[in-house]
């Protein structure tokens, strides 16, 4: 007699009592008063010669509060069983530090192993703010975990996208991370339900130009597939699902990007079929991603010196900001204060050679007038943006005192 599966068990640990107690933890560990003054001031705060300029929209979105306030209510709500994370719970190391002091344990994201196979039905498991593959879901499910969703609404509403594209027959062109958690959670809705749908994950313009290359003219079937092997989906056959397609796209990409790929979609598949009856698209961008983009683009409009971007180095948003910043000033992406080591040497990641690296940079010297422009992605908490703000005044010689005061 087949064993009977074990019943799935989602947890609400969102009662009032528990929220209330996790709120103002979560508000001791991550807020900051600095902060806070000067958005009250418009953003900016002059002391002496040195200017710091905040953007308007930055840090923690909602999806990301929601996610912290789970993780932790998990831990007041089960005290004493083991947690465990699929992961990271965002891509921030102070914030995936707490938890680990917690002893939320996290496991294999990339591929599930013998950890997986001893859950039981006393662990809880947190599903991160990115999601997680329907394989890894049917796991931690088939093991009977009590399993605590932290999953971003508006990650969910792309699932529902691709899942549509899979029932219609339409093939879900995703522009995203092929190796980022959300991509990979995306990819296995875009799957279907039966698994019989098809995707293709593109993150370049170049990749996209393949695609519509492909979509106008076919071609080597063999040297298509090698150029996006671990990016489509099982069988994926260009010649067949490239047909009818549909773009989606990881939450956190760049929206000027996402468009323009869209838009070349949209015209190879009128190139070839004289309509756009076999293309279909919605406004996936996630609505912080978008207000901290927007946010950016306002923000130089004003004369700064240079720009710190502050955020985890896997973070795919904060890395959207970066890219923003360095086409039009000198741009640091740090992760956090301690990457500013002097008036002169900056530690910061280099999306370029695609690893951290030392620079030597000369604005915080001398006595002139300085702007310094601070901005973070949405898995960013404030207490780190205070702790750059203090120390970018503190290299220009103002103490956090004097800032706390002004």
């Amino acid at each position: 007699m087949p064993a009977v599966p074990k019943k799935k068990k989602r947890v609400n640990v969102r009662t009032p009592e528990v929220m209330e107690r996790v709120q103002a933890e979560v508000a001791n560990h991550y807020q900051s008063s600095i902060v806070e003054k000067v958005r009250s001031r418009g953003g900016v705060l002059t002391i002496g010669k040195t200017t710091v300029r905040l953007a308007q929209q930055f840090g923690f979105c909602y999806g990301v509060e929601r996610a912290i306030d789970l993780a932790y209510a998990s831990r007041r709500v089960f005290p004493d069983n083991r947690i465990f994370l699929i992961g990271e719970i965002i891509h921030n190391p102070e914030v995936n530090r707490q938890l680990e002091e917690m002893k939320i344990v996290s496991l294999p994201w990339r591929e599930m192993d013998e950890q997986y196979d001893d859950l039981d039905e006393n662990d809880v498991v947190i599903v991160p703010a990115f999601g997680a593959p329907i394989s890894f879901m049917d796991k931690v499910e088939s093991q009977g975990c009590q399993i605590v969703d932290t999953t971003c609404g508006d990650v969910m509403k792309v699932w529902r996208r691709v899942r549509n594209f899979a029932k219609d027959g339409v093939t879900s062109i995703i522009h995203g991370k092929a190796d980022h958690e959300e991509t990979r959670a995306t990819a296995s809705r875009a799957a279907g339900d039966d698994g019989k749908g098809s995707y293709l994950i593109v993150l370049t313009l170049e990749d996209v130009d393949v695609v519509c290359d492909y979509i106008r003219n076919g071609g080597d079937r063999e040297a298509f597939l090698s150029r996006f092997s671990g990016s489509v989906s099982e069988g994926f056959d260009p010649d067949k699902h490239l047909k009818q397609v549909g773009v989606a796209n990881q939450t956190t990409m760049l929206k000027s990007e996402t468009e323009e790929i869209q838009r070349r979609v949209r015209v190879a598949i009128e190139d070839r079929d004289g309509s756009a009856d076999n293309f279909l698209v919605f406004d996936t961008i996630c609505g912080a991603t978008q207000e901290r983009q927007d946010a950016l683009f306002e923000m130089l409009n004003h004369h700064m010196d240079v720009l710190l971007v502050v955020g985890g180095y896997n973070s795919s948003n904060t890395t959207h900001l970066v890219e923003i910043g360095e086409k039009e000033l000198p741009t640091f992406f740090i992760r956090s204060a301690k990457c500013l080591k002097s008036l002169e040497e900056i530690v910061h990641y280099d999306l370029h050679r695609k690893t951290e690296v030392n620079s030597e940079f000369k604005g915080f010297t001398g006595d002139g007038d300085l702007v310094v422009g601070i901005t973070a992605g949405a898995s960013c908490p404030s207490n780190l943006i205070e702790e750059t703000i203090l120390k970018a005044f503190e290299l220009r010689g103002v103490s956090p005192e004097q800032v706390r005061e002004a």
